[in-house]
């Protein structure tokens, strides 16, 4: 198979799954407006499910909550957003600056 038509196969896949993953979240997203409880319902499961093996999940303001940080919220009696704020004055790596 020449180059050519391997690319010309590719970017025909690449097309059709683009396609597909649209079509699919549009979907997804007219289910959770026609039935907010049970997609909010399943959604949690999903993340509970994806927290026990380990795997984190990003929040709206784009941190990510391990599953160790979520429990020491909870036993200390706060909330995840508190635990996850971080008050240090250390600035850590700055984009390599010393």
């Amino acid at each position: 198979m020449s180059d050519e038509k391997r690319m010309a196969s590719a970017a025909k896949a690449a097309v059709y799954y683009r396609n597909y993953r649209r079509a699919r979240d549009r979907a997804l997203i007219k289910l959770s407006h026609l039935h907010p409880e049970d997609y909010k319902e399943l959604l949690e499961k999903e993340k509970v499910s994806d927290e026990q093996e380990g795997k984190t999940w990003i929040d709206l303001n784009g941190s990510a909550a391990s599953p160790r940080t979520v429990a020491r919220a909870k036993a200390r009696g706060i909330t995840l957003a508190q635990a996850t704020t971080t008050t240090d004055t250390d600035q850590g790596n700055n984009e390599g600056e010393a």
